[in-house]
C-alpha cells in the first residue's frame, strides 16, 4: 500500500453501492465499460488520494466515434488511445445502471467485479471511510 507521503490515500477498499471492495496494493481500481453508442471499450483507472478523494489518472478508448475522441497527449498503444487526464479529484463517482447498455460496468481493485449490469439504482462509488 502507498505510503502517506506520495499522494495516494490510505484507503484499501472502495464502497460500489453496498459492496466494499479491496483495492490493488497501490490504491487503485479501473473501471471498464462498453461506450452505448459507439459499442467500443472504455477504461479508465482511478486512485483514492491522501484526502479520500478519487482522481482519475489514465484513460483509454479501443477506438473512436461519437464522444470517444482521445484526450490531449493521446497515444495509440496496444490498440487503445491512451491520455492522462488533467482533472481535479471527485469526492465520487455515480455510475448509471439502466440494464440497457451492451455491458456493464467492470470495477477492478484486487479482484474483478461487474456492477449495473441490470436496471435499478445507480451505484455510487467512493473511498471506504477512513478507519483510523
Amino acid at each position: 500500500m502507498a505510503g502517506p507521503d506520495d499522494g495516494v490515500g490510505v484507503s484499501g477498499c472502495i464502497l460500489a453501492g453496498a459492496l466494499m471492495l479491496a483495492l490493488a496494493d497501490s490504491g487503485s481500481f479501473t473501471l471498464q465499460w462498453t461506450h452505448s453508442v459507439e459499442r467500443q471499450d472504455w477504461r479508465e483507472t482511478w486512485e483514492v488520494t491522501q484526502d479520500n478523494r478519487l482522481h482519475l489518472t489514465q484513460a483509454a478508448v479501443k477506438g473512436s466515434g461519437a464522444g470517444m475522441e482521445p484526450g490531449p497527449g493521446g497515444r495509440f498503444e496496444n490498440d487503445w488511445w491512451v491520455w492522462a487526464p488533467d482533472l481535479p479529484p471527485v469526492p465520487a463517482l455515480v455510475l448509471a445502471a439502466s440494464g440497457k447498455t451492451p455491458s456493464a460496468w467492470t470495477l477492478c481493485g484486487a479482484e474483478c467485479t461487474r456492477l449495473g449490469a441490470s436496471a435499478g439504482l445507480p451505484v455510487r462509488l467512493s473511498p471506504c471511510p477512513d478507519a483510523g
